[in-house]
C-alpha cells in the first residue's frame, strides 16, 4: 500500500494544473456547504429563537377557543386556573414539573391609537417585565429609556410604531381598547421605552406596558390570554410537554385548555424542520458537481496511462491495486480539496457572522407574525467544518470509482498496444 500512495502522488504530479483545477473545484464546493450550512443554522436557529421568545414559549398553555380565534385576540377565552383554583396556583403547579424552569404569563389584546390623520390599529401585551427581560432577548432591543414597571401606567414601543403615531420617549399617548365586557376604553400612557428591532412586530405593532395594569384596565384581574413555559433547552420540551398534558388533564381542565410545543404553534416551524432535511440533500448535490471536474479529470488522465497501466499490469500488480491506485488519487485530490475548503469556507462564514447578511428587501414581504430577522448571522462551527470536509473526500473518492474501474478492467496485452 505504501508503495501504490507513493506512486499515487507522484502521478498527481505530472499535469500540476490539471491536479490544480481539480482541487479548486473540490475546494470550491464544499466552502459553500460550510457557508451554505452555517448561514442555515444561523437563520433557523434565529427564527426559532425569536418564536419562542415572541409566540410561544417552549410549551403555550392557552385556551382552545382563543387559539381558534387569535387573530383577533378575543379577551373571553382567558387562561385563569384550574377548576377549584386560581392563575397563581395554576403556575404553581407548572412550575414543579421536571425541566420547566419558567412560567410567563402574558396578556395579549387589540388596540387602537388616534392620530391626526387615522386611527392606528395596534397590539398590546400585558407582561411581568422582570420575566420578559430574563427570557426573552428584548433587553437587546431596548435602545432608549427602560422598561415598563409594576403598577405604572406606562409602555414600551418599536421605533416605527413611534414615528407613525409622532411621538418620543417621555411624552404620553392614548390607548383606545376593548375590555373583555366590550366596553371602550381609553388610558393615556407615558411612554418610557423605544425598541429598536428587526423584528416587525416589535418595530411597528407591539407596545409593552405592566401586566397589573392591563389586567385592571381590561377587566381581567387573575387572568392572562397566555402561559409560556420554558424549559432550559429545546430539545427538553418533548419530556416536558406530556407531563404538562397529564398535569391539565388531572385537574379537570383537559377540554379547555390546549398544551402546545413550539413546532406546534406555528406553521413556519414545520415549514423548517423539512427544509432542514432537505438542505442536507442540496449539501451532497453540490459537491457532486464539484466531482464533475475530478471525474473527468481521471477519465483523461486513464485514457493517457493506458499503455503504462497494461505494463503495471504485465510486471505483476492486479487489477484490485490499479483500482486502488485511481482511487488514491481521487482520495488524495479530495481530501486536500475539502480541507481547502473546509477552512476557507470556515473563514468566510466567520468573516459573515460578524457582520451579518441584510435581507430586510426580502423579509419585509412576510407578514409580522412570521418572527424573520431580516438580518441573519451565519454560524461557523467545527462540526460544520468537519461535516463539510468528510463528506467531500468520501464523495470525490466513491466518484472516483467510475474511472478506477475502467482502469482497472482493461486487458494487459490490449492496453499495451495501444498508440
Amino acid at each position: 500500500m505504501g508503495f501504490l500512495i507513493k506512486l499515487a502522488f507522484k502521478n498527481l504530479f505530472r499535469h500540476k494544473l490539471r491536479t490544480l483545477v481539480s482541487i479548486i473545484a473540490i475546494a470550491f464546493t464544499v466552502m459553500i456547504v460550510v457557508f451554505a450550512r452555517g448561514y442555515i443554522v444561523g437563520a433557523i436557529d434565529s427564527t426559532y429563537a425569536n418564536h419562542i421568545y415572541y409566540n410561544s414559549g417552549h410549551i403555550k398553555i392557552i385556551d382552545r377557543e382563543f387559539w381558534e380565534q387569535e387573530r383577533i385576540l378575543p379577551l373571553i377565552y382567558p387562561v385563569a386556573g384550574f377548576p377549584g383554583g386560581d392563575l397563581e396556583e395554576m403556575v404553581a403547579s407548572l412550575k414543579e414539573i421536571d425541566h420547566i424552569e419558567m412560567v410567563i404569563p402574558r396578556l395579549r389584546f387589540g388596540a387602537m391609537v388616534s392620530t391626526e390623520e387615522e386611527l392606528v390599529a395596534i397590539s398590546g401585551w400585558g407582561v411581568n417585565p422582570e420575566q420578559e427581560m430574563l427570557f426573552t432577548n428584548i433587553e437587546d432591543y431596548l435602545v432608549e429609556g427602560r422598561m415598563v414597571e409594576p403598577g405604572k401606567l406606562e409602555v414600551v414601543m418599536g421605533s416605527a410604531l413611534l414615528e407613525k403615531l409622532d411621538r418620543q420617549v417621555g411624552e404620553t399617548v392614548t390607548v383606545l381598547m376593548n375590555t373583555a365586557f366590550s366596553s371602550l376604553r381609553g388610558v393615556t400612557f407615558k411612554i418610557v421605552g423605544r425598541l429598536e428591532s428587526g423584528l416587525k412586530i416589535l418595530n411597528e405593532y407591539l407596545f409593552y406596558l405592566p401586566l397589573d395594569q392591563a389586567q385592571r384596565i381590561l377587566e381581567m384581574e387573575g387572568q392572562v390570554t397566555e402561559l409560556l413555559l420554558a424549559t432550559a433547552d429545546r430539545k427538553l420540551v418533548s419530556k416536558a410537554l406530556p407531563k404538562v398534558k397529564e398535569l391539565i388533564a388531572e385537574r379537570g381542565a383537559g377540554e379547555r385548555y390546549l398544551a402546545l410545543g413550539y413546532k406546534e404553534a406555528s406553521d413556519i416551524i414545520a415549514f423548517f424542520e423539512v427544509a432542514n432535511i432537505m438542505y442536507n440533500e442540496i449539501y451532497i448535490f453540490l459537491v457532486l458537481l464539484g466531482c464533475i471536474v475530478v471525474v473527468t479529470t481521471m477519465i483523461m488522465i486513464v485514457r493517457e496511462r493506458t499503455k503504462e497501466i497494461g505494463m503495471m499490469m504485465a510486471l505483476g500488480l492486479e487489477s484490485k491495486n490499479i483500482l486502488q491506485l485511481f482511487l488514491l488519487e481521487g482520495a488524495i485530490m479530495g481530501s486536500i480539496g475539502s480541507l481547502l475548503g473546509a477552512i476557507s469556507g470556515s473563514l468566510f462564514t466567520g468573516y459573515l457572522a460578524e457582520r451579518g447578511i441584510d435581507l430586510s428587501s426580502g423579509v419585509n414581504a412576510f407578514d409580522a407574525v412570521h418572527l424573520i430577522n431580516p438580518i441573519i448571522y451565519p454560524v461557523p462551527s467545527l462540526e460544520n467544518a468537519l461535516f463539510a470536509f468528510v463528506l467531500g473526500s468520501i464523495i470525490v473518492t466513491i466518484a472516483c470509482l467510475i474511472p478506477a474501474r475502467r482502469a482497472a478492467w482493461l486487458e494487459p496485452t490490449e492496453a499495451m498496444r495501444v498508440e
